[in-house]
């Protein structure tokens, strides 16, 4: 009976090794071609290129979109939104109005670059030309826009508001906004081939009678400089808001 008990003990020890040791055994059976088929594609593989790195950051993989076919493009998008496939054309009209091709990702990205470049250097020649930056207050004439009046350009949005200016100001930017928008339903429908932020805006005819490279060649600097613009802008502005910094130029 003892050899009885220590028989049926040594079996079940051994059964239970057994088991223990199959349950860290890996799996031997091959996974199936339809559960490898019915993963998701991940956005990511269409969002990026991994044959090539960003000439920008070059320990990231370029952005699908940026290419090097636009002038400017030196692969730049740390978060790949121009990778996102997006119709903007929303943005201008409901699309309950009408069926349209749409703007795509990268077209609506290079022309509020150029737009927000553009305003960014205008807004910063004005804000420091009117507090003096290039030897004297450049001003509208009258009492209303004179120093004693607006000592400087951090306090100038507050005065306005208060005389009624911005107002006008507002107005003006938002026929201005209409107006430059109709080009844009445009190219939603399709109607027109127009260049991102190309409103054939040339007074002073630099571009008449050039070449194709000199032409990009000049896009490029208006590029460059609305890119610093921006930055020269947000820094201005903030160094003057800063508490305890000084409000007139050169704002230390």
């Amino acid at each position: 009976q003892r050899r009885t008990r220590m028989r049926s003990f040594t079996a079940a020890l051994t059964a239970l090794l057994a088991s223990t040791a199959a349950a860290f055994a890996p799996n031997a059976a091959p996974q199936t071609s339809s559960a490898v088929s019915a993963m998701p594609d991940r956005m990511w593989d269409s969002m990026v290129d991994p044959n090539e790195r960003s000439k920008a950051l070059p320990f990231l993989p370029r952005p699908i979109n940026l290419d090097g076919s636009m002038v400017g493009d030196v692969g730049f998008d740390p978060f790949y939104l121009s990778s996102i496939p997006k119709n903007f054309a929303g943005f201008i009209q409901p699309p309950q109005w009408e069926e349209v091709e749409g703007i795509p990702t990268l077209y609506w990205m290079r022309e509020a670059e150029l737009k927000h470049g553009r305003v960014c250097m205008m807004a910063w020649f004005g804000w420091v030309a009117a507090d003096g930056g290039f030897g004297f207050p450049l001003r509208f004439p009258g009492d209303i826009y004179s120093v004693e009046s607006v000592p400087n350009s951090f306090a100038a949005h507050d005065i306005m508001v208060a005389q009624g200016s911005m107002g006008f100001m507002l107005t003006a930017a938002f026929l201005i906004e209409i107006a430059t928008g109709a080009v844009l339903v445009e190219v939603a429908k399709g109607e027109s081939d127009r260049e991102a932020g190309d409103y054939k805006l040339d007074p002073l005819r630099f571009l008449v009678g050039k070449s194709q490279e000199e032409v990009d060649r000049m896009k490029l600097r208006e590029l460059l400089n609305g890119r610093l613009a921006m930055m020269a802008f947000a820094g201005v502005v903030t160094q003057a808001g800063l508490e305890g910094g000084n409000t007139d130029f050169p704002y230390f």
